[in-house]
């Protein structure tokens, strides 16, 4: 089992992964970090963390390496491109992958790293938001080998307040698909319901105090409506073009598995709309704009 000694490695250092890094390194790890633009992971490094030269240069470093990248292709280069985790590896170490990608390139890839490499996969996507990568109140769910799980839940828990091993490879990714058909439905209802209060004279940011404690409270209720009414997107609590990859993806899983995700694909055309007029880096809850007498 790890301890605070267990050396460890963070690939991705960029809007969650920056803040799940720092926990790591306040936590008293011996940390190294890598960012393809390294002027993000500076801060880490000007803190403590050591840099390393590539992905294979922290694993080489590492007995756990935690990734958290943008895509499917961005984390297949991190791991199997040149000097990527594979061929630095360390057999016996483990990959826990904080990114959200397909369940199937996760499983396909699981199972290379560990025949090329010795090195075990666990699929861990995150809900939380850069708040709760912040305060360390992240909901982790995984998918991989029970031991492994077992040695890494006590680091991961330095930046989760729940973590959960859901099944074999893929499950946290397939976890992290129904997390996202929530979230990115709750997004376009609260959206609806916002505008529907705003164009009817009603003070929008205080549905949240209203519903306080109803069927309808929740924690995006709280959140989200306040920061839709008052145009409060900076700094982004996710970009859109995140938001549309992950529900495109739980599209694709739904047509293989047969299963209707009428709403979900109501969901990601707003999106795709938002990413259209608001361009790819627009704040997820921007969504409420597009509503707007004057939209976007």
């Amino acid at each position: 089992m790890a301890d605070k000694t267990t050396p460890v490695g963070f690939i991705g250092t960029g809007m969650m992964g920056a803040p799940m890094a720092r926990r790591l390194l306040d936590a008293g790890y011996p940390l190294s970090v890598w960012n393809r633009t390294a002027a993000k992971a500076a801060p880490l490094v000007d803190a403590g963390a050591r840099a390393g030269d590539d992905p294979a240069g922290v694993a080489a470093g590492a007995e756990i390496v935690f990734t958290c990248l943008t895509d499917t292709d961005a984390m297949r280069e991190a791991v199997f491109g040149p000097q990527g985790i594979a061929a630095g590896a360390r057999p016996g170490s483990v990959l826990v992958d904080f990114s959200s990608i397909s369940p199937d390139a996760t499983r396909e890839m699981a199972a290379r790293l560990e025949a090329e490499a010795g090195m075990a996969w666990l699929d861990a996507p995150v809900s939380g938001g850069v708040p709760g990568a912040e305060a360390g109140t992240l909901a982790v769910m995984m998918g991989g080998d029970e031991t492994a799980f077992a040695r890494v839940e006590p680091v991961v828990r330095e930046m989760a307040a729940q973590v959960t091993l859901m099944g074999p490879s893929g499950a946290g990714q397939t976890t992290k698909l129904c997390n996202q058909v929530i979230v990115g439905c709750t997004m376009a209802v609260l959206a609806e319901a916002t505008r529907l209060a705003t164009n009817a004279g009603v003070d929008a940011t205080r549905l949240p105090e209203a519903l306080a404690g109803g069927f309808a409270d929740s924690r995006p209720l709280q959140i989200f409506v306040p920061r839709m009414a008052r145009a409060q997107h900076d700094p982004p609590l996710g970009h859109v073009y995140t938001m549309l990859k992950d529900l495109d993806s739980v599209r694709a899983l739904a047509q293989d598995v047969t299963s209707p995700v009428p709403m979900t694909s109501l969901a990601a055309e707003q999106f795709r709309l938002l990413a259209a007029r608001g361009g790819d880096e627009a704040d997820a809850l921007e969504i409420f704009k597009l509503s707007a007498p004057d939209p976007l």
